[in-house]
This record gives C-alpha cells, structure tokens and sequence, in this order.
C-alpha cells in the first residue's frame, strides 16, 4: 500500500509529534485564549494542576466563527460537581463573549486519571500527543512517547461497539434539526477517527485533519472510502477544496449525503449505526481487539 513507510506526523524515530503549539494560534482567537487562561485561573486557583488546548485552534487550522474553543483541565484531586458547574460557566461565557469562536468545551480528569496504567494508551496519549499546554506543569514530562501502533489503536479507539447502543439512544432523544445536526456532526468525527486508527499502523503516521483521516483509510478499504469521506466533510462542518483524491466530492455510490434537507439528518444518523457504525467496529475488533473496560461502561 502506498502508506507504508511514509513518516507522516512522526519524528525521525517513528514517535507521534506533539501537534499544536500557542504560537500557531491565529490572531483572531489570541484573545479568546488569554480570556480562557485568565478565567481557568481564577476559577479553578489551586484545583488546577495544569490546563491544556486541543483541537484546531492550537494546530493554526481554526476558522472564525465555525472552529469551537477546546479546553482540558487537568485537577489535583477527581472533579467535583462544582468544578463541572465552574466549566459550564466558562464555556458558556466564552461563547457568548467571542462571536469567532462557535462554542467552548472544557474537559474535567484528574492527575492521577491521566496517569493511570489504564489511561495510558488511551488519555495519557492524547494529553502527550494532542494538547498544548497553557498553564503548569506539562504531563508529557511523565508520559512516554508513543507509536501508531495497533495496541495505541486498541486503546483509542477500540470501544465503538459500546458507543453504538447510545448513540442510538441519543438519536431516538434528538427532537430537533439542531440536535440532530450536533449528533450528525459528532458521530461523524468519531467514525472517521476510529476509520483512520483502524488503519494507522499500516498507514504508519499520524494526522488529525478529518479529510486526510478519511484518505489514509479508503487506501485500505476502498469499498467504504466514499462513506468515510463522507462522513469527513459532515464532521468537519465544511467541504473542503477539491484536490488530489477527490477531496470536494463527499457523495458519490455507496456513501450517505452530506446533511442538508428535511430528513437528511436522520439518513445519514441511521446509516451511521446500522450500517457504517456496526461493520467498523466488528472490523476494529477483528484487526485491534477490544479496548480495555473503563468504569462507567455499559
């Protein structure tokens, strides 16, 4: 295949590079972060061990008034319920506040969470390989360095078939086109990200972008590409520019539309769970095993 040997997103020892740094931050969100900073600070005081940024603001990809603000707050001790209500109220004050930004999520784990033999693979790496840091001491410093192996696969991403029966839940839930846009946009992310793991060690690299993500993948299993890339341009919100690989042309035979119309939503979340959704997490089990229980799974 033609990903084998490439060193996408690795260092020259075949390592994940930490992506994102707070000077890619493009300027318009600048201030959106030194608000974020300064209220994470105040809220949080000596909870807070460190606090992180994720997501396409920090990687210089983010587009004003579509890209949301992503926080992750790492505590001393486990989060309480008035550390969630502190999160609900920074976030909901950013969005309100910064019209560049089209919402806020902040995240809520402990120092020991993140730390843990359990999370090694799983929340460890994505605080080592996907945040930047903002404020404290850096956990990377005490994490260790990680390949696009199948056992980081196992852990990352190998619990899809336990969040297929609550998506379905959800969907059932979803009474409105927001709601159901929100859902459409949100499984979709994490399809594409379990497509792209499924594939990462044979592809041997890494990436975040979703289109991209949707490529390594249907080099592999090109009976599904459409879907994927499908499912690609519904998560990211946007269709990119046509280039190598079709990258513009979301649809085509096999693949669910692009959200758009009434009733669309509801095509595209049902061909999600029983379609899509249902064979990629059999194939993930097949190739990677199942990733290790965590407490609270169903």
């Amino acid at each position: 295949m033609a990903g084998i040997g490439r060193r996408r997103g690795l260092d020259s020892r075949g390592y994940i590079e930490r992506e994102g740094a707070l000077g890619q931050v493009g300027g318009v969100f600048r201030p959106v972060v030194a608000v974020a900073r300064d209220r994470v600070l105040n809220g949080f005081g000596a909870r807070l061990h460190s606090a992180y940024l994720y997501g396409s603001i920090p990687r210089g990809t983010a587009r004003p008034g579509r890209s949301d603000l992503d926080l992750l707050l790492v505590l001393r001790e486990e989060p309480t319920e008035a550390d969630r209500a502190r999160a609900r109220v920074l976030d909901e004050t950013l969005d309100e506040e910064f019209p560049q930004i089209d919402g806020a999520g902040t995240l809520l784990v402990s120092r020991a969470q993140v730390l843990s033999d359990l999370e090694r693979y799983d929340l460890g790496w994505f605080v080592a390989c996907l945040c930047t840091p903002l404020l404290g001491e850096d956990l990377a410093e005490d994490l260790p360095r990680y390949r696009p192996d199948s056992l980081l696969a196992r852990e990352t991403n190998g619990d899809l078939a336990l969040l297929l029966p609550r998506w379905r839940e959800r969907i059932a839930e979803a009474d409105t086109d927001d709601a159901r846009r929100s859902l459409v946009r949100g499984c979709s992310r994490r399809l594409v990200r379990t497509g792209f793991t499924l594939v990462m060690p044979r592809w041997n690299g890494w990436t975040s972008d979703l289109h991209e993500m949707a490529e390594a993948f249907g080099e592999y299993y090109p009976e599904r590409a459409a879907q994927m890339r499908a499912a690609a341009v519904a998560g990211a919100g946007y269709e990119p520019d046509a280039g190598p690989g079709g990258r513009g042309e979301p649809g085509g035979p096999g693949g669910p539309s692009l959200p758009g119309g009434p009733g669309a939503h509801d095509v595209v979340l049902r061909s999600y769970v029983e379609d899509l959704g249902p064979w990629l997490a059999g194939e993930y089990a097949r190739v990677h095993g199942v990733k290790a229980p965590r407490p609270g799974d169903r």
